[in-house]
């Protein structure tokens, strides 16, 4: 625990106009980001007496080690540097709204010759435009089932489309009219794009138009006594209404307007926000946050503000914004979504009326959302605080884990020798932090001995960050970066002159800590005393004695101490060996993905791959010419001359590099005992051998 008096600056040189400031830990990770109208006045608040701080806020500066501050001209420049620089560093004490699922959109691929109107999620593309969100993905589809019967857009993916167009024929959503069939040219590529332009306009909400061209329209067919035109068009309009009724009407103006709403606690916040455009709710979406730092329900409404519209641009950026409490101050963070819209947006707080109706009905939305989440175990942020609180109790720890690593072995019988590792952080995955390891020092089967190797070199990169940056006095053994895996051997370029950066852990480029340089409290082996005492005695052989080790063994859960006789038995109901639980089934989960992408990669492996100035076109051209390998190896130079392509000096290359390769060992079907013939083992023996992985 740091004094915060240990890094105050000095009077004076905290300069009074607006900017961003960072708290960094004694590792140098940014822990907490925040903008302040003046920075001597906000930073002053933090430096008082720890008596007078918010428990949050007393956590967050003890932790810390250091704070910097970059100076901005205006209030709208601080709000979007804030914004930028927590969706890069991820503070652990700074508010994130998270989901637990990626709302579906409703999506019109306009940057196509042909657009096409699907279902969409995560990041927004260019080119695209978009509708929603959904609650569901099939409340998408029933409308635009209705919708096509009107506006026959293309709905296929770019392989059927392809398909159509080479045989000539349409699918069947062009045979029953539920498409244009543009891929046959029954329509050209300009009257396409305009039918995808009226869907859009109708899906916008200008709807009323639409309506009244197709009621004309029937109307000229009755009288000229096209009853059947005329009864097609009716059910045209039914069609149109039906769609239209799945969205009631909310605002009788036709308002364009996303209403806010939070529902909060002591501990945690939900946030729900339903999106009106043209008078209707045309989307709804919920986000819920632990409350990390002190913070009012118009900070609350700030961070969902920049949740809600930090990537967003244009119409994407309703006229008006309803909220419950305006942030404060509340004309920075208007200017900024005037900025990003283009135009003039209202942020506003509806006082009587409709709008303040609706604004009831999304709080009551936030607070059954806020309900159903305290009743799911591991995003509760009391559960996992429990969690860590029982493992450090039962380990004897000085304080609780708050970074926890987790190591696996995986091989299939003494083949393709892998290692996982990954992290959970106040309880919860931080996926961007695992790591992989190949086992290459030595051959066959030895957990034991592999996680030696493998903590060994964790530890040895911990030990080479910390002497570049000064912090550790005597040399380090050399890392062994041979036969790491592909995340582990990109070298991290060597740190320059930061003052802003005394101990010289980030990098000028990143801003972020490098790989292996924050060391973990607890490291979790999955294995029992043997494995334990390999870790143990890595972390010994290289002086690390301050981060503890534990494992937990398969067969009774039980947890194991290095230089103990009898493992520490946790109750089955215990918070903190569920925990250890999903750590441990995590890691193994890693493990065996690897393993297996790794043996894939080495059964599919051919002598052709070594063959100089064979690509992967002709490869496939003696393969699909002579139907296998063995065949291929069989065949002279003149016969693999007769393959288009390929000329007499690459056809001897290949004949010598096959002649110069030992064939493979006849395979084996696992199951029946039956010899193959021919290169490469079948699916079922594949499938034999997942049964003996580890």
């Amino acid at each position: 625990m740091a004094d915060p008096s240990s890094y105050r600056p000095k009077p004076g040189q905290i300069p009074d106009s607006p900017g961003v400031y960072k708290f960094r830990d004694e590792h140098g990770r940014v822990i907490y980001v925040g903008k302040a109208k003046s920075l001597r006045q906000r930073l002053a608040n933090y430096f008082q007496d720890l008596a007078g701080l918010h428990p949050r806020t007393r956590t967050m500066v003890t932790t810390a080690a250091s704070v910097e501050w970059t100076v901005v001209s205006t209030e709208v420049e601080a709000l979007q540097l804030e914004y930028s620089w927590i969706k890069e560093f991820d503070p652990r004490f700074n508010v994130k709204y998270r989901d637990d699922k990626s709302y579906p959109y409703l999506a019109v691929t306009l940057g196509e010759e042909f657009p096409r109107v699907q279902v969409m999620r995560g990041a927004k593309k260019k080119g695209v435009r978009y509708f929603g969100p959904y609650a569901h993905a099939w409340a998408i589809r029933e409308t635009v089932d209705l919708l096509l019967r009107v506006f026959p857009v293309r709905t296929c993916s770019a392989g059927v489309f392809k398909r159509s167009a080479q045989i000539g024929r349409p699918c069947l959503l062009g045979y029953i009219g539920k498409c244009s069939a543009p891929c046959v040219g029954r329509i050209s590529p300009e009257e396409h794009r305009e039918l995808a332009e009226e869907f859009c306009d109708f899906m916008a909400g200008r709807t009323g138009a639409h309506l009244r061209r197709l009621e004309r329209r029937m109307q000229e067919a009755a009288e000229e006594m096209e009853y059947e035109r005329a009864a097609r068009l009716r059910d045209d309009i039914g069609a149109l209404k039906r769609a239209m009724e799945k969205n009631a009407v909310v605002l009788a103006d036709a308002t364009d307007a996303d209403l806010i709403a939070v529902a909060e606690d002591e501990l945690e916040a939900a946030v729900q926000i339903f999106h009106v455009r043209g008078g209707r709710v045309r989307g709804q979406r919920g986000w819920v946050t632990d409350k990390v730092e002190a913070v009012t329900t118009s900070g609350l409404v700030e961070h969902a503000l920049q949740q809600l519209y930090g990537e967003e641009r244009g119409d994407a950026v309703p006229k008006e914004v309803l909220v419950p409490a305006l942030p404060e101050p509340a004309e920075p963070v208007a200017q900024w979504l005037t900025d990003r819209r283009g135009s003039q947006v209202s942020l506003r707080i509806p006082q009587r009326g409709d709008k303040k109706d609706l604004m009831a009905t999304v709080a009551r939305n936030a607070q059954q959302a806020l309900a159903l989440h305290k009743t799911k175990r591991a995003s509760d942020l009391t559960t996992r605080s429990r969690a860590l609180e029982e493992i450090a109790q039962a380990l004897d720890l000085d304080a609780v884990p708050l970074r926890i690593e987790c190591f696996d072995i995986s091989h299939l019988q003494g083949e393709d020798v892998v290692a996982s590792m990954v992290v959970f952080e106040d309880g919860l995955a931080r996926k961007s932090e695992y790591r992989r390891f190949q086992i290459k020092s030595f051959a066959g089967q030895d957990d034991v001995r592999s996680m030696h190797e493998v903590i060994g070199r964790r530890f040895r990169r911990y030990l080479q960050e910390k002497q570049k940056s000064g912090e550790w006095g005597e040399e380090p053994a050399a890392a062994e970066t041979a036969g790491t895996a592909p995340a582990e051997q990109a070298a991290d370029p060597a740190p320059t002159a930061d003052p802003t950066d005394p101990a010289g852990h980030l990098t000028d480029e990143e801003g972020r800590p490098k790989r292996f340089a924050y060391p973990p409290q607890l490291v979790v082996v999955d294995g029992g005393a043997p494995q334990v005492a390999a870790a143990r005695r890595a972390m010994d052989e290289l002086g690390i004695d301050d981060v503890a080790v534990c494992g937990l063994a398969k067969r009774l859960e039980e947890v194991w101490l290095p230089g103990e006789d009898d493992p520490v038995v946790l109750p089955r109901s215990s918070e903190g060996l569920y925990l250890l639980q999903r750590v441990r089934d995590e890691a193994h989960r890693f493990a065996i993905a690897y393993q297996r992408n790794k043996r894939g990669k080495r059964l599919k492996a051919s002598p052709l791959d070594a063959v100089p100035g064979l690509g992967e076109t002709r490869r496939q051209a003696l393969l699909t010419h002579f139907g296998s390998l063995k065949k291929l190896r069989a065949a002279t130079v003149d016969e693999i001359c007769q393959v288009p392509g390929v000329g007499r000096k690459t056809a001897e290359t290949v004949a010598a590099a096959l002649s110069a390769a030992a064939p493979p060992a006849p395979a084996v079907n696992t199951a029946t005992g039956e010899i193959i013939e021919d290169d490469g083992a079948p699916p079922a023996a594949l499938s034999a051998e997942r049964g003996q992985e580890r």
